[in-house]
């Protein structure tokens, strides 16, 4: 936590599994002239938003107004200038950094526009890779890898490695690699950006079919207004603040 303590949860937050609080991400730049002092660059003002457990929320929002940077902090991969981040209650930031690791881990899936796969391993070995990162047996890993493949319509694509397969199919992968362990909380940043249209609404579907079924709480950023008024919640950031 960067300022202190946060204060003690309302009932509202008891009933979050997100309770977002003064959030405040401030970035230091070069100075214009040298000798002159660092620029501060304000990218998150103080948002406030509490998620409920199986959420679906769209965040959309110009150009440079922070979505990234938000996912970037409520998924703990950067730190908050102040405020803070509750999950299911706890403080996410009074955690070491051992402990961040473990939570982005057990409890957070990333989906991102470009879909980062390794392109020399296959399908399966790219969604186990959580798993092993968690040290779970081999087996285990592949086995919940294959289980989320076949979830999101690649059974018999498991084998073929990421030059082999559509954009849409290699996005399909990231999102099993993502929901391999059943995390939570999925974070998905424009996550058909690169995709053509129909294939683009393929995830999206995808997507609320999941939400469904797993009960993930999924906050998607988004500049496609199509996908953002199918989603049951939506969110806009301008400015660095909900507006």
């Amino acid at each position: 936590m960067a300022n202190g303590s946060l204060p003690v949860p309302s009932a509202q937050v008891a009933r979050s599994l997100l309770a977002i609080r003064g959030l405040v991400k401030t970035y230091l730049m070069p100075p214009v002239k040298p000798g002159a002092p660092p620029r501060r660059v304000e990218v998150l003002r103080g948002v406030d938003i509490d998620i409920a457990p199986g959420e679906m929320v769209a965040l959309t929002g110009p150009s440079g107004s922070g979505k990234s940077t938000f996912l970037n902090v409520i998924g703990a991969l950067d730190h908050p200038t102040a405020g803070g981040v509750l999950f299911d209650g706890e403080d996410v930031f009074a955690l070491d950094e051992a402990g961040l690791a473990t939570f982005r881990n057990k409890m957070v899936g990333f989906i991102f526009q470009s879909h980062h796969l390794l392109p020399e391993f296959t399908a399966v070995e790219n969604a186990m890779m959580p798993g092993l990162i968690r040290r779970a047996a081999r087996n285990e890993a592949r086995r919940a890898a294959q289980e989320m493949l076949s979830l999101v319509g690649l059974a018999d694509r498991i084998e073929h490695k990421p030059g082999e397969l559509s954009g849409g199919e290699q996005q399909r992968v990231a999102l099993a690699r993502a929901l391999c362990l059943k995390p939570r909380l999925l974070l998905a940043d424009e996550p058909t950006g690169n995709l053509d249209p129909a294939t683009a609404e393929g995830i999206h579907r995808l997507l609320r079919d999941l939400n469904a079924a797993l009960g993930i709480t999924m906050v998607i950023v988004t500049h496609n207004e199509g996908l953002a008024e199918t989603l049951p919640r939506r969110l806009r950031l301008s400015a660095g603040r909900l507006v």
